[in-house]
């Protein structure tokens, strides 16, 4: 059956990247247009693109969106974190002294960045009644080095640095210095959380600073993020679609431990038929 990548309208580079790469491979790659379309009957669709977008089409598309669990990082052991990291409705968080860093669990709902205090917060979008968010609430750290790492199947597929001191730069992992140390911290990652993450997902993590200078530093892990919703930056646009592929396809080809990890549009829990499961922290 044709295989397609199904991109939202909203462009990219990593997109670009992605559609070249699946062309590549003799892969069909449509545009979804604002609203939805139809496909050829028979179609195998795969999506790269937000979440909000995805959760108008994935149920055409017929796609299982694989996604780390938004409670996933706060509940690490410490020495895969380097800090200590929890989720809090948003209520609480906006009643918190700081500085703090806080970013949205899994989705870019607001800025992650470091906050003097909680009123500076954003209030939540939507009714008054609607639920509480949750926000992701971790001591404030510099990260000296941060590299964007595509795991398949708990194995780095394809890696870049992608920041130096917060500030974008863009390196392959291949052959960087750090390349050893960072393939043996995600090898001791994998090996004691294997199980908490899905088959296709991107890993960031990083090297902090010390007391004493970067030396001093420790790994840690910065935070996990859907493939389908992640920049390459100078990672293999080849190898990276493959784990995209992996995380956003078609829903009956969905591995039975990747089915906590599907993202369901809300209030339809069966968006996904069999693959569909309620998501729950480890």
């Amino acid at each position: 059956m044709a295989r397609l990548l199904a991109l939202a309208p909203h462009r990219s580079v990593t997109a670009g990247l992605l559609a070249e790469a699946a062309r590549g491979r003799g892969m069909g790659v449509s545009v979804i247009p604002v609203g939805g379309g139809a496909f050829p009957s028979g179609t195998r669709a795969h999506y790269y693109g937000g979440p909000r977008f995805a959760d108008s089409v994935a149920a055409d598309l017929g796609v299982a969106l694989l996604e780390p669990e938004s409670c996933w990082l706060d509940a690490l052991p410490y020495a895969f974190t380097g800090r200590r990291v929890r989720c809090v409705p948003l209520a609480e968080a906006r009643c918190m002294t700081g500085p703090f860093f806080a970013k949205p669990p899994t989705d870019k709902s607001f800025p992650a960045g470091v906050y003097e205090h909680g009123r500076a917060l954003p209030m939540p979008a939507g009714p008054e009644d609607a639920a509480d968010p949750l926000v992701q609430i971790s001591e404030v750290v510099t990260w000296v080095r941060e590299f964007r790492l595509h795991l398949l199947d708990g194995e780095i597929w394809t890696g870049s640095q992608y920041a130096t001191y917060g500030r974008l730069d863009a390196v392959p992992l291949a052959g960087h210095a750090d390349e050893q140390a960072v393939r043996a911290f995600v090898r001791d990652l994998i090996g004691a959380c294997a199980h908490t993450l899905p088959s296709g997902v991107v890993v960031d993590v990083g090297l902090t600073r010390g007391d004493g200078g970067p030396e001093a530093g420790r790994w840690a892990v910065v935070e996990a993020n859907m493939a389908w919703f992640s920049n390459v930056y100078a990672g293999d646009p080849a190898r990276a679609l493959d784990v995209v592929l992996r995380a956003a396809g078609p829903a009956d080809e969905a591995a039975e431990p990747d089915g906590r990890f599907c993202r369901t549009r809300r209030g339809d829990p069966a968006t996904f038929g069999a693959a569909a499961a309620t998501k729950r922290c480890p």
